[in-house]
């Protein structure tokens, strides 16, 4: 006799249709509406506007009235000696940012994972996070009154303990002013920093951490065999994103540390868009300097994370 065939098993539907998660989530979709449209508009919408890099753009005439130029702009902008001088220093500057800045929030993301006073840490971590919350002018305007060379707090502290004879010039005179703003950039970012990568420490297995203390492995031991490579991937990730903003410079920075001595210096793409764009009216070049930004910007990330593929990293796309 032939056997009978067993009825096939009733298919069970998996997972949450896209009505039903709309329905039970409404709330958080409507909050991740106003963030999304402000994404679309002014990130998104803005893009026709830049074909006026290839164009006289003059706003009372419009774009349509406005006369074609071609690669006119983009040959004055590269033949323009202050856009190399603010090109220079823009480089030199944001690379050092990358240099001196990037591992510091690392450094002290491994140093307050190892605290074990949990009340100590909260108020550390809340110390260190309060000058991301402050605005460079505030920053600027506290740097000039405690650096000043001879009644600033900085100068006459180390004057009384015997450390200097003279007031150090922190910010007007230009390589003093280089070392000034770029340790008052780790100052301000290095604690917020560390977000990312405490919540990437909170990741890791803790039996490995229990079986490397049993193998007699110490704090330093477990922080590098162990900790460092658990955060290898976010490590290489905010790297990738970091190099594409080495052609970038905060406006806000430069102008709240800026004074005529050290404009050798402080003179930076930021600096170059905003008096080439809003102060003397020539948009057509302010956007095509904003275009070479982006454009460069881009081709680094592609190519750190085509680089970080290859190393073994899983990259950032």
């Amino acid at each position: 006799m032939a056997k009978s065939k067993a009825p096939a098993a009733p298919k069970v539907k998996t997972g949450t249709s896209w009505k039903n998660s709309l329905k039970r989530d409404w709330q958080l979709y409507l909050l991740l509406l106003f963030p999304l449209l402000m994404v679309i508009i002014f990130s998104y919408a803005a893009y026709p506007g830049l074909r006026m890099v290839f164009m006289d753009y003059k706003p009372a005439r419009g774009y349509d009235g406005s006369e074609w130029v071609g690669l006119e702009t983009f040959i004055k902008v590269f033949q323009d000696a202050d856009f190399h001088r603010a090109l220079r220093n823009s480089i030199v500057f944001n690379v050092l940012d990358l240099v001196i800045g990037f591992p510091m929030p690392v450094i002290l993301a491994l140093i307050l994972n190892e605290l074990r006073f949990p009340r100590f840490k909260k108020v550390t971590q809340t110390i260190l996070y309060l000058p991301h919350f402050l605005s460079w002018a505030i920053i600027g305007s506290v740097a000039y009154t405690m650096f000043r060379p001879s009644t600033g707090l900085v100068n006459m502290a180390l004057m009384d303990l015997g450390l200097i004879e003279e007031g150090i010039p922190f910010l007007t005179e230009k390589f003093h002013w280089a070392v000034t703003y770029l340790l008052l950039n780790v100052w301000q970012t290095m604690g917020w920093g560390t977000i990312i990568y405490l919540a990437a420490i909170t990741g890791i297995n803790g039996e490995l951490y229990e079986a490397a203390m049993i193998d007699g492995a110490n704090r330093w031991k477990r922080m590098w065999h162990i900790t460092l490579p658990g955060i290898k991937g976010t490590i290489v990730t905010m790297l990738i994103m970091n190099l594409g903003r080495v052609m970038n410079s905060n406006l806000e920075r430069l102008t709240a540390l800026q004074n005529s001595q050290v404009k050798d210096f402080q003179y930076q793409l930021a600096v170059y868009i905003f008096e080439k764009g809003l102060e003397n009216g020539r948009f057509s070049m302010s956007t095509t300097v904003n275009l070479f930004q982006s454009l460069v910007g881009v081709i680094l990330v592609l190519l750190s994370d085509r680089v970080a593929k290859k190393l073994g990293e899983d990259g950032l796309l």
